[in-house]
């Protein structure tokens, strides 16, 4: 599965656009699975709990996703990492 990363991310990836083999059709299966592809994007997406980051945007096919949302193989993902930086 080919997916978009923004931000942060690409520091991490080294490229915009990132292949992964989810282990599962989830969208947790993908997080977890570029988190597995790229150790450094782990602390741009999950809490050191394991759970995803609140600002972090999740979506599919255009649309924002949750961690128990379906992601079909052919869907169109990308990883939204929290931004910092700007002004009030």
């Amino acid at each position: 599965m080919e997916l978009t990363v923004y931000g942060p991310l690409r520091a991490a990836t080294g490229t915009k656009r990132v292949r992964v083999d989810p282990d599962g059709g989830t969208v947790r299966a993908v997080v977890e699975a570029v988190v597995t592809a790229y150790p450094r994007a782990e602390s741009h997406l999950v809490d050191c709990d394991g759970t995803l980051r609140p600002s972090v945007r999740v979506t599919v096919d255009g649309e924002r996703a949750s961690l128990d949302d379906d992601c079909p193989p052919d869907a169109e993902v990308a990883l939204f990492p929290a931004m910092r930086g700007g002004t009030r």
